[in-house]
């Protein structure tokens, strides 16, 4: 093999170095986990709190099939985090180039109207620039406890909470329920993970292709 020379996968596995095998591909793992409150979205805590990587099989947190968090969710935060150990993908998934929906439900305590709601989606001037809901829909609660399910195009830090915190709305309930083409199974319990199905990571390396 000359240098520059491209290989397949089929060629990888027989491939040396100097007579030494280069090894294998490691297989590409991902996971989908009900995030519970109370975990930080990181790989290991100075502080030495629970971690979301404390909630996985053994086997994910080790070797070339390491998985790492796609995106963030803040502490108490629940609902949809993904890992995988696709690099490629992830980078796609998190590019604020690429715009991928995030939906999430979200209890909020305060006095909701329809002109508030309009500037939400229009777009709010908040310390790091301009953001905005790209979609706002009511589903259920009344009075100063009422359920939204708002969609962003970005990964920005806590931006749904600032987003409703700029219009004097506090954000007593979050719960991402879609990140892309992935949803939260209604049976999986906060604090599980199950693997994602072959569909599902075509459906999410078709909504990233370039």
């Amino acid at each position: 093999i000359q240098i520059g020379e491209s290989v397949t996968e089929a060629d990888f596995v027989d491939l040396k170095v100097d007579e030494k095998p280069v090894g294998t591909i490691p297989d590409k793992r991902y996971l989908l986990l009900n995030k519970p409150k109370g975990y930080v979205t990181t790989v290991a805590d100075p502080q030495g709190r629970p971690t979301v990587m404390d909630l996985l099989p053994e086997d994910a947190l080790v070797g070339e099939g390491r998985v790492y968090p796609v995106g963030r969710l803040d502490r108490q935060t629940l609902g949809v985090l993904m890992f995988t150990n696709d690099g490629e993908l992830a980078n796609k998934l998190m590019h604020p180039s690429k715009q991928i929906d995030r939906e999430y439900a979200v209890r909020v305590m305060g006095t909701v109207t329809h002109e508030m709601l309009e500037r939400l989606v229009n777009g709010v001037e908040l310390e790091d620039g301009m953001a905005r809901f790209e979609d706002i829909q009511e589903s259920g609660g009344e009075g100063i406890n009422r359920w939204f399910h708002v969609v962003v195009a970005e990964g920005r830090n806590r931006v749904v909470r600032r987003l409703w915190e700029s219009q004097d709305c506090r954000v007593s309930r979050l719960i991402r329920v879609r990140y892309g083409t992935v949803f939260l199974p209604p049976g999986l319990p906060a604090g599980q993970y199950q693997y994602l199905e072959k569909k599902e990571v075509e459906a999410l390396k078709s909504l990233t292709a370039d």
